[in-house]
């Protein structure tokens, strides 16, 4: 009799904990953090050293980097340091799958072996821990996105981004956990049970990338690579309070996935993509530069030829910058379909007060430009939706019959066996993806008539944006498997822009108290945006992250993330909120 998916998911769950050192695991009194908080369990749990403390706290993955190349550090205490931190937070919010520490280890120090040997590091990742989603591919392990069949069939190749950052010098250490079909927006699947988020356990830690959100929250992992085709890097960035990267498709090595789909069909629908989940920009943008410079495309043929200095920058000239141009940002404050709740719109108001702030570096200069796209996102929505379901879910629901494999709970009235489209429905939803895309360029021009304001001193029609502000959500972190629309993520994956979230500050007792309007809600979907209004306690969004996404055009993901750099300063100060909760 063939093993039932609760017998392979026995056998996952003890493989996975016996690959944790005894010596590492955690006293059950240290399990439970007040308040659901357990963020600050690794540094009173007495596991780490001095040294390890200092090594996850004191640097961000950049200063990492310089450490080991000027020999101050070596890979091999670094790596130490987070596989142990990594299985701390694993035990605190579940956020592991695979885990290969003794491997880790020993990749890193024939590292500082060669490095003392020669004296030059491999590449720019020298030495440096990185972790990865559970759907890479990592030679010798599985890659079963939480699904019991896929389990006990180690992969046997690398995923095309595995071999780039290997050859660059990076040490990959663990994988972290999804949620079962890689579409649902809180990590839960049958094999390695629930992520948990580890600043507030009553909350969601996001998906499809919630492992990682948590791993990196908790440091047990500076740098994270997630995947997103609907807002899977970027939700649970905003969820942990974190910076995270979607790229453009052709930016990042993608091929060689376990994708949960048949072979091509990524083709058929909107294009996954992979980028880092971090604690501040300018680790994104060491990844991404080094994978940018690495010849990306030699790993993956879909990548754009374009090294990273080659594509558009923001060119600005620093403080002598009296001739150059304002870094010109639009705000977006809804996308048309789901309209933001109070505490939403209070933190966009914020965010374009802080930008126009004259207590601003004048290098900084920015110009705020409202912008009106809420014709496009309804339309987005809708068809999103019909190529998400393209195959009609008759993979997943095959692949689970060959355990007797149920859904997860919120997957249960949400997914359903369908016909797959035909030839004409998908040709017909590539060409209004195609027609959605061509309208969407006009967005960033003046004249393209989403500008709700305009400046009477220039030529009309001459302006273009650098980059979008909008929501991420429409509501704030949501409770456990209560996320509403992922409509404010997923039109930038149909339209192809690159997009990033960016931590603003934490909910405060006066983000709570704006009322809703008294019109209806616009459809069903907002009806149960306002249910996370009116139906919970509010007082279980206090201290969770309040984010801001940032857009930029197709392929401008330089760009993007130096505009990212120059707004994670000037929005700094809105951090600052008092014992009280009145703004500063």
């Amino acid at each position: 009799m063939p093993d039932t998916w609760r017998d392979i998911a026995a056998r996952k769950q003890q493989e996975r904990a016996d690959r944790i050192p005894k010596e590492w695991r955690l006293p059950s009194a240290h399990k439970n953090g007040s308040n659901g908080n357990v963020l600050d369990v690794p540094r009173k749990c007495g596991l780490l050293t001095t040294q390890e403390l200092s090594i996850t706290e004191d640097y961000d993955a950049t200063a990492l980097v310089a450490a080991l190349t000027s020999r101050r550090l070596s890979s091999v205490d670094i790596t130490t340091a987070f596989c142990k931190r990594a299985a701390i937070a694993h035990q605190l919010t579940n956020c592991l799958t695979e885990i290969f520490f003794e491997e880790a280890i020993a990749r890193a120090k024939a590292l500082d072996e060669q490095f003392t040997k020669t004296g030059k590091p491999i590449g720019p990742l020298h030495g440096l821990p990185i972790s990865l989603k559970d759907s890479f591919k990592v030679k010798g392990y599985d890659a079963s996105i939480g699904a019991a069949g896929l389990c006990f069939k180690p992969a046997e190749t690398n995923s095309a981004l595995v071999d780039l950052l290997l050859a660059q010098g990076a040490v990959l250490y663990c994988k972290t956990n999804i949620p079962l079909t890689l579409a649902a927006l809180d990590s839960h699947n049958n094999v390695f049970g629930r992520t948990l988020n580890p600043a507030n356990r009553l909350l969601t830690a996001g998906g499809s990338s919630g492992g990682e959100g948590a791993l990196v929250a908790m440091r047990g992992s500076l740098l994270g690579i997630g995947t997103d085709v609907g807002g899977s890097i970027r939700i649970p960035a905003m969820c942990n309070g974190l910076v995270g990267v979607k790229p453009s498709h052709g930016r990042v090595p993608y091929a060689g996935q376990e994708a949960g789909s048949r072979p091509g069909s990524s083709k058929l629908g909107i294009e996954s993509t992979a980028g880092p989940i971090a604690w501040n920009v300018r680790d994104c943008e060491l990844l991404l530069k080094a994978i940018g410079e690495a010849e990306p495309w030699v790993f993956d043929p879909d990548v754009v030829p374009q090294a990273w200095s080659q594509q558009p920058s923001l060119a600005r000239t620093g403080s002598s910058s009296k001739a150059s141009q304002p870094l010109r940002v639009g705000v977006m404050r809804t996308e048309g379909h789901s309209t933001p709740l109070p505490a939403i719109q209070q933190l966009m108001d914020d965010v374009a007060r802080q930008l126009q702030s004259p207590a601003l570096p004048s290098w900084n200069a920015i110009e705020i430009v409202d912008v009106d796209a809420s014709i496009l996102g309804p339309q987005c929505l809708k068809t999103f939706n019909g190529v998400i379901s393209i195959d009609g879910a008759n993979y997943w629901f095959d692949l689970l019959a060959e355990t007797g494999e149920p859904l997860s709970p919120w997957l249960q009235s949400r997914l359903k066996r369908r016909a797959p489209k035909s030839l004409d429905q998908v040709r017909d939803l590539k060409a209004q993806i195609t027609r959605l895309q061509t309208e969407a360029s006009s967005i960033w021009k003046e004249s393209g008539g989403y500008w709700l304001t305009s400046d009477s001193k220039a030529n009309k029609g001459d302006r273009t944006l650098d980059i979008i502000l909008c929501p991420v959500a429409p509501h704030p972190v949501a409770p456990i498997d209560r996320w509403n629309t992922t409509n404010y993520t997923s039109m930038f994956n149909l339209l192809d822009f690159p997009a990033g979230v960016l931590r603003v500050r934490d909910v405060s007792e006066a983000d709570l108290t704006g009322e809703l309007p008294q019109s209806p809600p616009l459809n069903g979907w907002d009806k149960i945006n306002r249910e996370l209004w009116t139906d919970v306690d509010r007082k279980v969004y206090l201290g969770s992250a309040l984010s801001v996404q940032v857009v930029a055009p197709k392929l401008m993901d330089r760009k993007l993330v130096e505009a990212m750099g120059v707004l994670e300063k000037a929005l700094r100060p809105l951090s600052l909120v008092n014992a009280r909760g009145s703004r500063l």
